[in-house]
């Protein structure tokens, strides 16, 4: 390979990134055979950029944990088999005991993202079991920081303080000392979410059933307990959250619609929610009145449940936004590309640039791929290959090619994207 002359850059224009939320309490439950309706696959002309995805009660048995080990859970399996023929690339994951927190991200996105550290808070038992807490990704986006919190808090109607205290802590515990990241509350972006646990007070459980039925779901929201807290703690004011325009999530008998009929017959309630936080931004100009040019907005495009799942307790819970942003970083590390005709038969060649700042290693190195597109995002004449460009200092894929061809008869690697298997 050889490096050609440092590349010049142009100023970057605003984009528009679709991201797609999921937070499921899946009990302990297997995936089951379809998930097009929660992953969105059945919309027209969705066009998503990025899949967070959040599951909380994930089979945590000791066999299962062992296993999960050594082979991929089988959440992240089949989210990865379907996925990755849409050219979605597992970008990272974070697991503790029963929480699964994954990240990915259209191919053509990776250059911009930078994984800068994954963790786990646990809060169960005084902090020392992970059945209760937050895992958490911490990202730059084209520049931007953002955090990707996924939690489960303390159940029951009686332990509101408690989750209240947990969200704190969980908070509290997002530090990245000597990583030169900043705190949480000074990212551009926090995408909050899991199994929150939050009940509905005072009503009973005839009046909250009725207006459940009736679709009065207003009725309910001047007590749901996170709601409440919103209004009186200045921390989680700053959190947003979608109108509650779908029926309360929990309790479900399993492998039904039907609200707990169990001796216990639990209050139905919004236990699973997403919320974010946008950093805030400079305040108008006293002269003009006007507010500065947004560089970095989130909209909400839905917020809904999925009352077909019926596996667990519990209903998954999925949010779309718009993020639009202007790139603070519009040029891809590592440009690279094959020399002339690629053939078993021929030395293969590559050509790369890099950006002057770029801190190279002699422990990078540069994979092939056979990759497997959606044939309605690239055209027919575009080949299967990519070459992806791996940064040892950035711990990231930092450039990738053009998808290319290579002649036919040659016997390489046909793993999908993220499978990491370098050739060259």
């Amino acid at each position: 390979m050889a490096a050609e002359s440092p590349r010049k850059t142009t100023e970057p224009r605003s984009k528009t990134l679709s991201i797609h939320v999921v937070t499921w309490n899946v009990a302990s439950a297997a995936p089951p055979l379809d998930l097009s309706d929660l992953l969105q696959l059945n919309k027209d002309n969705l066009n998503l950029d990025m899949y967070v995805i959040g599951l909380q009660e994930m089979n945590c048995g000791i066999m299962s944990l062992l296993s999960d080990t050594a082979f991929e859970d089988p959440w992240s399996s089949f989210f990865m088999d379907v996925l990755s023929p849409l050219s979605f690339v597992k970008v990272s994951s974070v697991r503790m005991q029963g929480l699964l927190l994954l990240f990915f991200a259209k191919h053509q996105h990776l250059p911009f993202v930078q994984i800068l550290s994954t963790k786990s808070t646990p809060t169960g038992l005084f902090g020392y079991w992970g059945n209760k807490g937050g895992v958490n990704i911490c990202l730059k986006l084209y520049g931007y920081y953002i955090s990707i919190v996924n939690c489960h808090l303390p159940p029951h109607m009686a332990n509101n303080d408690q989750r209240l205290e947990h969200f704190d802590r969980i908070l509290e515990m997002q530090n990245f000392e000597g990583q030169d990241i900043p705190n949480i509350l000074d990212h551009d972006l926090i995408l909050w979410f899991g199994d929150m646990n939050f009940r509905i007070d005072d009503f009973g459980l005839h009046f909250v059933r009725e207006s459940i039925k009736n679709r009065r779901y207003s009725d309910l929201w001047e007590k749901d307990q996170l709601s409440i807290a919103k209004r009186h703690d200045p921390l989680l004011r700053e959190f947003q959250e979608g109108p509650l325009l779908f029926p309360p999530t929990y309790k479900f008998d399993k492998n039904s619609n039907n609200y707990d009929t169990s001796e216990k017959k639990r209050k139905p309630a919004w236990t699973d929610r997403i919320l974010w936080r946008l950093k805030r931004q400079p305040q108008a100009n006293p002269q003009t009145q006007r507010p500065p040019a947004p560089h970095f907005f989130l909209s909400l495009r839905s917020y809904v449940s999925h009352m077909m799942y019926c596996v667990s307790d519990h209903k998954p819970v999925t949010s779309t936004f718009d993020l639009e942003l202007k790139p603070l970083v519009s040029t891809p590390p590592i440009t690279l590309m094959p020399e002339g005709l690629w053939t078993m038969e021929n030395v293969m060649l590559i050509s790369y640039s890099l950006t002057p700042d770029f801190p190279s290693s002699p422990w990078d190195w540069i994979g092939l791929y056979k990759v497997y597109f959606n044939i309605s995002d690239i055209p027919e004449t575009e080949g299967q290959f990519l070459l992806c460009y791996y940064s040892n200092n950035l711990h990231s894929v930092v450039g990738i090619s053009k998808p290319f061809k290579i002649q036919p008869g040659s016997s390489l690697a046909e793993d999908p994207l993220g499978e990491s298997q370098p050739h060259i």
